[in-house]
């Protein structure tokens, strides 16, 4: 289309620093809050002085330094909320502006405010945040359906700025798309490849932006591929089917393995590499039926399953496992599903475990090791001792067929007869003088899994080698990890029952944290029922718009309210704003 601009003004200049305000009972450092300024304000690449950000994650940065919204658009939402006590700086806005409409202003054009040059790079992404500041939790799925996102500018020359100066287009992009085209490419179900090329050629177009529409270009599923977390990023069909255990294996003192194969004949699905499966152990007690994740240990197969259990004390679904299952048993099973999958790059990879957290990434090593790669693999795994040290052999023989493959295992407490350079190569854990030692460096991909503390400590450590957080990959057996934007001093605590949890009403069963609690009216969504377990979470705008919070449905069906600007993928749900439609499990 054929963008125009008539004559646009400033009005007013609106920064703000971060603070504290409370919120549902937690303290949120937001930046939301823009006052007036009077005179002359100085524009540098990053910020308006007297300008912050209480998220650098989610607001701010070069390609989002200044957030441009228009007195139309608060003129329009006057009237559709009914509110007469809007000010400059309402929605958080660092211009309010006349003119410089989102259905007119395209990516890419440039604008002259006073001594300082501007290009419009992206549309605004909302969070929670901007409800809180309009008293108003639906703001941020309104501004984004509406058309009327506002948009971010980034500064190509620093300079001053103050209120009744003109705005002066002086250049614009050879692909014309406006910010509210582009806006409504990324959040509404149509996702054209002819427009997603398009949006592509706009050279202007922010990098996060231009990513997700590579990943929609390159899905075919359903969904939102432009949105939706890494996490949830494979979704498969909800639901159990039975198969049969035929095999149950002691890899170590306390890890069980189960083989599985389908009672009927029929093939199972066929896993990908670091992939897990769902358990619905049913016990023979009555009361509830346990759920619980594990990673498929073996190689990848559509006539087999293996699972690893590691038999703690005092936990639950190993020791129903270590004293009920035997071979012949039918097991209630899930498809294959997660996303700690391996990928066919030709970085050095490094496959790093502790404990029982080496399942997943002996998965990987089967797929490397029948495909013969060439690719440098280091295996690092730490262990208390032989005893303790499930697949030892397998790794052995696994590594034989990889040409460039090593493996390097720590004891912790080796037992009188290991043997160092046979059974382990160093006494300790691993450590960063570990990874100086076996060569890994900051251009490998790391796949991680293990205790807690240990992946916290392992990641430190590679960071300190300098490998970006981006190739670092972990796997969390237990949860997940959270994501509470501009959420601070919430002290963590594990997963458990609601003080309000009843006997009637859905059952909501978190598998990956190990709690099932029943549904009550009271909680507007399962987002709410699960905060109120602690169970690990991610969101960001709370009303069905970013897919932050998309997970996977194990089993079950939910109900929309309010209905998302896009559904999840297939075998996937929003849980900001879904309820159960009967008993569900939740991937979390």
């Amino acid at each position: 289309m054929t963008c125009k601009s008539d004559v646009a003004r400033l009005l007013s200049v609106n920064v703000g620093l971060p603070r504290d305000i409370e919120w549902k009972g937690r303290t949120v450092h937001s930046g939301v809050w823009k006052n007036s300024v009077r005179g002359r304000c100085r524009v540098g690449r990053l910020n308006l002085d007297g300008d912050g950000q209480g998220d650098l994650g989610g607001h701010g940065g070069e390609q989002r330094a200044v957030f441009v919204y228009q007195i139309e658009s608060h003129r329009y939402w006057q009237e559709q909320l009914k509110r007469t006590d809007f000010v400059h700086g309402q929605v958080g806005e660092n211009f309010t502006v006349e003119g410089l409409a989102d259905d007119v202003v395209c990516i890419g054009d440039r604008y002259q405010i006073g001594s300082a040059l501007f290009e419009v790079t992206q549309p605004r992404v909302t969070c929670y945040r901007v409800g809180i500041r309009m008293n108003e939790p639906r703001m941020p799925a309104l501004l984004t359906s509406s058309g009327r996102p506002g948009f971010y500018f980034r500064v190509l020359q620093e300079g001053d700025v103050g209120a009744d100066d003109e705005i002066v287009k002086v250049g614009e992009a050879k692909e014309r798309m406006t910010v509210a085209e582009i806006n409504a490419l990324l959040y509404s179900p149509n996702h054209a490849r002819d427009r997603l090329e398009r949006a592509l050629r706009i050279e202007a177009l922010s990098p996060g932006w231009r990513s997700s529409f590579e990943a929609l270009l390159q899905s075919p599923t359903s969904g939102n591929a432009g949105l939706v977390p890494e996490a949830a990023a494979h979704p498969v069909a909800p639901g159990f089917r039975q198969l049969a255990v035929t095999a149950i294996d002691q890899e170590s003192e306390d890890v069980l393995s189960l083989t599985m194969q389908s009672k009927d004949g029929q093939p199972l699905q066929l896993a990908l590499p670091g992939q897990y499966v769902v358990l619905r152990l049913q016990r023979s007690t009555g009361g509830l039926p346990l759920f619980r994740s594990y990673s498929l240990s073996g190689p990848l197969s559509t006539e087999r399953y293996r699972i690893s259990v590691k038999i703690e004390l005092n936990g639950a679904a190993g020791t129903y496992v270590r004293e009920n299952v035997r071979v012949g048993d039918a097991l209630d099973v899930s498809l294959p599903r997660g996303s700690f999958i391996v990928k066919s790059e030709e970085r050095p990879l490094v496959l790093l475990s502790a404990g029982i957290g080496a399942t997943p990434v002996l998965a990987m090593l089967y797929a490397l090791a029948t495909a013969r790669s060439t690719r440098q693999v280091l295996w690092l795994h730490a262990a208390r001792d032989r005893q303790h040290h499930p697949f030892a052999a397998e790794v052995r023989h696994l590594m034989l067929a990889l040409a460039r493959g090593r493996s390097y295992v720590c004891y912790s407490r080796p037992g009188s007869r290991d043997k160092m350079g046979e059974d382990f190569d160093a006494v300790g854990h691993l450590s960063r003088s570990v990874l100086d030692e076996v060569g890994v460096t900051r251009e490998a991909d790391v796949y991680l899994c293990g205790p807690p503390r240990f992946m916290a400590d392992m990641k430190e450590a590679l960071a300190t080698v300098g490998v970006a957080p981006e190739r670092i990959r972990v796997e969390i057996f237990n949860g997940s990890e959270s994501m509470t934007p501009g959420v601070i001093g919430a002290a963590r605590r594990a997963p458990h029952l609601p003080a309000d949890d009843g006997s009637s009403g859905p059952l909501v069963s978190f598998a990956r944290s190990g709690i099932a609690a029943h549904w009550r009216p009271s909680y507007q969504s399962i987002l709410e029922l699960a905060e109120a377990c602690d169970v690990p979470v991610r969101w960001s705008c709370r009303t069905g718009v970013c897919h932050s919070c998309e997970v996977g449905l194990v089993s079950g069906a939910v109900d929309y309210g309010p209905e998302p600007l896009e559904k999840p993928g297939d075998g996937n749900v929003l849980v900001c704003c879904s309820q159960p439609a009967r008993d569900i499990v939740i991937d979390l």
